[in-house]
């Protein structure tokens, strides 16, 4: 029976993104991830969409992922795979490989979390009983291990981190899974010809879905930088009033680099969906009132950040604010410029945190009943004559390897509990921008608190020594960059690929990795990354590296939740 009251929109919001893995100089992937979730979380993620025809969600891709996707495919299509840890996949000879080979599979294919993608295949599993009893570390274990064995290390890592939706409908991966071991020349082959089917179908996949009606897409500026850094450092003490900044007192040329993301990021959209995004969501929320007037004035209509930069804006605007969340959560605001206008929509930390890292604890039916009930709490609460509009927004790809089966039963009777509910609805934020009148109260909000969907601050990316020191280090170069662009030594070609070296060192993701909560592996990983990249873009403006660029900028030392790749929205 249907509730009298006004009913509420649901806006879901799955946000896809990794940076760039590769090295620009050599072409060469330093890390897989792309590949891997492009295979298990995109993939399962588009097929969930597609078998619940009635489902609305918004996906936000940022372009540098969708650079990557693309990429892989045309390795495939050529032949030319530049990704080293896919390439022994299709190997012909593992007996013959490199030291630095046999190391690369070892290192790489027990990287899964153990619990839901390795333990429940018990030849998995045993691969990985049989390495730990050798109790050697390093390319000393190869003595021991065969090139029969690395075949079904490389098979069962891919296998892991197949999509559920393919295990579950694709006979040759269950006749894989059913062999469980001796894998053929032949069968590894197959498997790679699959991972490259599956990623080139990726972008097509989203783009019908989005023709269809079924779902809206949106960008971010393109190489994911923190845009009200580059436009103001700043910006970080409305949080945080007394955090140091970095020794540069700001970054050069910020205005005109953030333009360039989010010019290339419509751009980019185009190309790939056939029409410029109407909404964006800003690199982790990261807003500021210069940030969001200026998406304004790049034509977008929309934008989402956290529950926290809402609270802190409020505060801001409002002498005296004290209304509870249910009274000013669950709503869009209008920010203008005076001549320029865009809705802000404001995630609900409790509800994106509980997908994020509760329900993976629960049975499926358990989390989803916690969900809706929420939901319904919401609704019910609600004594205003407008809809609530109830924003739940998180990464769509890092949460599912903590559920069990990649989270297809959770997110199965997730969308039928949805789509099924008389008094929810599940909408997208252009849905909600094209509703009459007053469905939905959108109240102007005179202020905005700089801050992102992490706590409300930037205190991810900046603020401590190790992530200062990570931006005085991209100001250097940035400042080596304008003068050789002044000097006008380099051709045309040279300026792009500078170009597009010094946006992916603007990236957030360097700085999200540096600090000691992080794990030391993960932390050295990024670390190197980005000193690499750094590196060569001092090669590209044909300068001396500095020396202080072979040194780590972070050690990290902690066990975050979830591996570090995803963080609550409120400190807990």
């Amino acid at each position: 029976m249907t509730d009298k009251r006004p009913k509420l929109y649901l806006n879901l919001y799955w946000h896809m993104h990794q940076p760039d893995y590769r090295d620009t100089l050599t072409g060469q992937y330093v890390l897989p991830w792309t590949y891997l979730h492009a295979i298990k979380d995109y993939t399962d993620m588009a097929w969930h969409l597609e078998a619940n025809p009635q489902a609305r969600v918004t996906f936000n891709f940022v372009p540098v992922l969708l650079d990557q996707l693309e990429d892989y495919s045309d390795q495939f299509a050529t032949g030319d795979i530049r990704d080293p840890l896919l390439a022994l996949l299709a190997e012909e000879a593992l007996d013959n490989i490199s030291t630095d080979q046999c190391n690369l599979i070892i290192d790489s294919c027990f990287k899964s979390h153990h619990e839901k993608m390795l333990a429940p295949f018990a030849h998995y599993q045993r691969l990985h009983n049989i390495y730990k009893a050798l109790q050697i570390e390093g390319s000393a274990a190869f003595n021991y291990l065969s090139a029969q064995y690395k075949a079904d290390l490389l098979v069962w890592y891919h296998l892991a981190w197949t999509g559920e939706s393919i295990r579950r409908t694709n006979t040759f991966v269950q006749k894989l899974m059913e062999k469980g071991t001796q894998f053929t020349l032949d069968e590894r082959r197959a498997l790679f010809r699959l991972i490259g089917e599956l990623i080139s179908g990726l972008i097509p996949r989203y783009k019908a879905l989005q023709d269809q009606g079924r779902i809206e897409l949106s960008t971010t500026p393109h190489y994911h930088p923190i845009v009200p850094l580059l436009l103001d450092f700043k910006s970080t003490r409305d949080a945080m009033p007394y955090a140091p900044l970095p020794h540069s007192p700001r970054y050069p040329g910020g205005s005109d680099r953030a333009c360039a993301h989010i010019r290339q990021a419509q751009a980019s959209h185009a190309t790939r969906f056939g029409k410029p995004a109407t909404g964006m969501w800003p690199a982790e929320g990261a807003v500021s009132y210069a940030t969001l007037t200026l998406m304004a004035q790049h034509g977008l209509k929309w934008a989402a950040t956290g529950e926290g930069v809402l609270t802190h804006s409020l505060y801001k605007s409002f002498e005296g604010f004290g209304l509870a969340k249910q009274d000013y959560l669950y709503q869009p605001y209008r920010i203008t410029d005076g001549h320029h206008d865009i809705l802000c929509f404001f995630r609900d930390d409790g509800l994106s945190d509980k997908i994020g890292f509760e329900y993976s604890k629960l049975y499926a039916s358990e989390a989803v009943s916690d969900f809706i009930r929420s939901l319904e709490q919401i609704q019910s609460a609600n004594t205003r004559t407008q809809c609530p509009v109830v924003s739940v927004i998180l990464d769509g790809e890092n949460a599912w390897e903590y559920y069990p089966y990649n989270a297809y039963y959770f997110l199965s009777e997730l969308y039928a509990a949805l789509v099924d509910h008389p008094n929810i609805e599940m909408a997208t934020f252009s849905d909600i921008l094209a509703m009459p009148g007053n469905t939905v109260a959108m109240e102007t909000l005179p202020e905005v608190a700089a801050g992102s969907w992490v706590y409300g601050s930037f205190s991810t990316w900046i603020g401590s020594a190790e992530k200062n020191r990570g931006w005085d280090l991209l100001c250097d170069a940035k400042e080596c960059y304008d003068r050789a662009m002044q000097d006008g030594l380099l051709t045309q070609e040279e300026i792009v690929a500078c170009e597009r070296q010094l946006a992916i060192c603007e990236g957030s993701d360097w700085f999200w990795w540096f600090g000691d909560y992080n794990s030391a592996m993960s932390v050295d990983s990024f670390d190197r990354l980005y000193r690499r990249n750094l590196s060569n873009l001092y090669h590209l403006l044909k300068l001396p590296v500095p020396e202080v660029l072979n040194h780590p900028i972070s050690v990290g030392a902690g066990d975050p939740a979830v591996g570090g790749t995803m963080r609550r929205g409120q400190e807990a």
